[in-house]
């Protein structure tokens, strides 16, 4: 896959064509049998210019956007410019992604690979594990909430947009709504973190500018989510639900816009912060 090749839709060409159904027998006298197709999942090893950097769990989807986001929110690579190639391959249960990046990029990588190796028995590791939980970011600019029309009846036009969790259930989706207010985007995957890195990633290959409309997740609301939403640059992160105390000072502090939907009340904002009046600074 070269860096300009056409963007996916929601499988993978190395995904499953009709996952597998199994069978199933209910807990009680009548013991009914059923037959029910359920999430895949798989082992993704990623290399960087022929060095081994990670084995995550993921959904065989969207692997291309997955391994863009990946590297963009880790801050692997600082822009998919430094992205050259990406060639999928599949072996039994397992895939493999051989990814080529710049030279810049690639000297960066061995540098911290090289820093974590030589603290890995120092006493220094607990820094070091603080510093990457508690990262610097670099807060974006101040932008407007999107329009209250946006988020009306968004819970039941995700359900509609999550296609592979209706086969089977078990999935995190994270999507992307436009300045019209339309889902356009979605991505599934069984790991939360993952979902938005495969969003990150289509947004990036399709050239859309994460601020002209907003993300939406569908699982716990984490700090990591307030992380990878900054370093992508993301104006507004919509989540379906609470989000913790820490990703609210997080978000203030970056000037991400945090909102929250439950299920029976209006939307609430939760960044920027209400101001005596009521109103929200800009």
């Amino acid at each position: 896959m070269s860096r300009n090749a056409p963007l996916s839709d929601v499988d993978s060409p190395v995904a499953s064509a009709s996952p597998e159904a199994f069978t199933y027998v209910e807990l009680d006298e009548a013991a009914h049998t059923g037959d029910a197709v359920l999430a895949e999942e798989c082992a993704l090893a990623i290399a960087y210019n022929g060095i081994s950097h990670a084995v995550m769990m993921v959904s065989p989807s969207a692997l291309e956007d997955f391994v863009v986001g990946f590297s963009l929110s880790g801050e692997l690579v600082a822009s998919i410019d430094e992205i050259y190639d990406i060639q999928l391959s599949r072996r039994g249960e397992a895939f493999s992604a051989d990814v080529e990046i710049g030279n810049r990029a690639f000297w960066a990588l061995k540098q911290q690979r090289r820093n974590l190796a030589g603290t890995s028995g120092c006493g220094l590791c607990g820094v070091e594990a603080i510093d990457q939980a508690l990262p610097q970011l670099t807060p974006l600019a101040s932008s407007p909430l999107p329009p209250a029309a946006h988020l009306h009846e968004l819970r039941a036009r995700i359900n509609d947009a999550q296609r592979l969790a209706r086969q089977s259930g078990a999935l995190h989706a994270a999507l992307f709504v436009d300045e019209h207010g339309e889902i356009v985007l979605c991505r599934e995957d069984i790991g939360r973190h993952n979902a938005l890195d495969k969003l990150i990633g289509a947004l990036r290959r399709e050239g859309r500018d994460g601020r002209s409309g907003f993300a939406v997740v569908t699982s716990r609301c984490s700090l990591e989510l307030i992380h990878k939403a900054v370093r992508a640059g993301l104006s507004t992160l919509v989540s379906l639900s609470a989000p913790t105390d820490l990703c609210v000072r997080w978000a203030r502090q970056h000037r991400l816009n945090l909102i929250h939907l439950p299920h029976h009340s209006a939307p609430r904002v939760y960044s920027p912060a209400v101001t005596g009046e009521g109103a929200h600074p800009r």
